[in-house]
């Protein structure tokens, strides 16, 4: 009986370090990701063609937010307006 008590007392106390750990390093090495991606891929039509040049729609975000290209190149995009939301979005962001 006392082994079995001695088990359970030495698995607890195993996961809940394990769970502190893990816990403390979520915290320490999370990502921090700027609010307006997001925003900036809901405006996108978000196809992943790969007509803009970039794998895929989060990368051609990326770019746009960093201002190292514009947003009339996305070829789909243009269709439906995306160039003029992402404009508004970027024109209102926090300076």
């Amino acid at each position: 009986m006392a082994v079995f008590l001695y088990t359970i007392l030495i698995l607890g106390t195993i996961s809940f370090s394990s769970g502190v750990f893990l816990a403390f390093a979520a915290k320490k090495f999370e990502v921090k990701e700027d609010p307006l991606l997001k925003e900036v891929l809901a405006a996108l039509p978000g196809a992943n063609c790969g007509s803009c040049g970039f794998a895929g729609c989060e990368g051609f975000a990326k770019e746009i937010l960093k201002g190292a290209v514009k947003a009339d190149i996305c070829i789909p995009g243009r269709k439906s307006g995306s160039p003029e939301k992402i404009k508004v979005i970027l024109d209102n962001r926090p300076k």
